[in-house]
């Protein structure tokens, strides 16, 4: 029995620490509650042993972590807000980055984050106050855009989530980097009329603006933050996935700003509207078979039912007796790009099914690699901690990762000279 919990000891210790987190990460990665660091402590000394399920899943763990910072010769610092998986975090870390700080409010993004980069996020922005986040040189944002999307209710700044903008405006105030990026859905650009974006702008670049209302939910730390008056050079633009190497018609709004006091070419020159100008040099296509997987390999439960597939049909039929082109959406390897992938996508996957009359089957369902794929993550990321439900939640909600490359390259060039 000695032999036994010695074992496990080792295998507890080994595996948290390959993963770099500390007992309180590690508690909260497997899936323990509140307190399940004295839990793991207890392990790890030999007074307890886990259950066999929880055993189980310990040893099954992939400690290798593949996108671990490893660099030595850091040329800035950043942070990562509303991080989601950390596909905007890739980019700032390759060109010598260094992630000093992380948030992110789902556990299961928070694993997959921690599963690939060996640092466990920190929970609600809205309860960090921004004198406990570490000082930076760039804020890397993005921010939660169910408020202003298509498929949301389209409530803007009087939805919680909406008022985020303001919790980024509070850090910004307060740490004043030298640049920030900022991403959402492109919906952004029209809601309300433009107002939304056009506020979010003004204060950015530090314009007056009218008195924001009093019933806007946002925490008191960034109400009292909204007297600081911010000095950026801002421009945004929607830039379209498809154009930077990946096959997804994606198109999302991506706001840079550089700071004019940091950043003193900021005052001379419009180096955001620059920035974006360059990137048409970036602009290259990849067509859907670079990412697709043979349908003779894939999984038979990608597949969709008969069922289902009776149901796409049928909806698709319906929509155009209407005039409308509602429906689901079929691709191949000879297709140029598929449409852009949802968080919704595991519900049935009809945004981008995948034609399989090769092999005599229904269509299917992409799979969780491909993706990874058409967002642009490298083939070493780690899909394997959570479920294929929410790598799907993952991957639609989160970024083209060739895209953010782009404009990292740009803010890079501008702040390391």
């Amino acid at each position: 029995m000695n032999i036994q919990v010695s074992s496990i000891q080792g295998l507890i210790k080994n595996k948290r620490e390959n993963l770099g987190l500390n007992q309180r990460e590690f508690a909260e990665f497997i899936g323990l509650k509140e307190g399940g660091e004295r839990t793991v402590g207890s392990w790890e000394r030999g007074e307890h042993i886990p259950s066999s399920s929880k055993l189980f899943q310990i040893e099954n763990l992939n400690s290798n972590v593949p996108f671990k910072d490893r660099n030595s010769n850091h040329k800035f610092d950043f942070i990562d807000l509303f991080a989601g998986i950390g596909g905007i975090r890739l980019p700032f870390q390759n060109l010598k980055g260094r992630c000093v700080f992380t948030s992110e409010w789902d556990k299961f993004a928070k694993k997959t984050y921690a599963a690939n980069f060996g640092e466990l996020p920190q929970g609600d922005i809205t309860k960090i106050t921004s004198s406990n986040i570490p000082s930076h040189d760039v804020l890397l944002a993005g921010f939660p855009c169910q408020a202003f999307s298509q498929a949301g209710l389209k409530k803007g700044f009087y939805d919680t989530r909406g008022t985020m903008f303001f919790e980024i405006q509070r850090i910004l105030a307060y740490h004043q980097p030298k640049a920030f990026l900022l991403e959402n859905v492109k919906q952004l650009k029209g809601h309300d009329k433009g107002n939304t974006l056009d506020t979010i702008l003004k204060i950015l670049r530090g314009n007056k603006i009218s008195d924001i209302p009093s019933n806007i939910p946002m925490s008191q730390e960034a109400k009292e933050s909204l007297s600081t008056v911010l000095d950026y050079n801002v421009e945004y633009r929607v830039l379209k996935a498809s154009e930077f190497g990946v096959p997804q018609n994606r198109e999302r709004i991506y706001i840079v700003g550089f700071n004019k006091q940091k950043v003193p070419e900021a005052n001379q020159r419009n180096l955001a509207a620059e920035l974006f100008d360059k990137l048409e040099s970036y602009k290259k296509r990849s067509p859907l078979s670079n990412i697709l997987e043979d349908n003779k390999t894939v999984h038979p439960k990608y597949t969709i039912s008969d069922r289902l597939w009776a149901g796409h049909q049928r909806r698709k039929k319906e929509h155009k007796a209407k005039g409308n082109g509602f429906g689901y959406s079929l691709f191949d390897k000879n297709s140029i790009a598929c449409n852009t992938i949802s968080a919704r996508y595991y519900k049935d996957g009809s945004e981008i099914l995948i034609d399989q009359n090769d092999i005599g089957k229904n269509p299917r369902k992409l799979t969780p690699r491909e993706c990874a794929r058409i967002q642009g993550f490298p083939e070493k990321f780690n899909i394997h901690a959570v479920s294929d439900v929410q790598n799907y939640r993952q991957f639609g909600n989160s970024v083209s990762v060739p895209v953010i490359k782009a404009i990292a390259n740009e803010i890079t060039s501008i702040i390391t000279d």
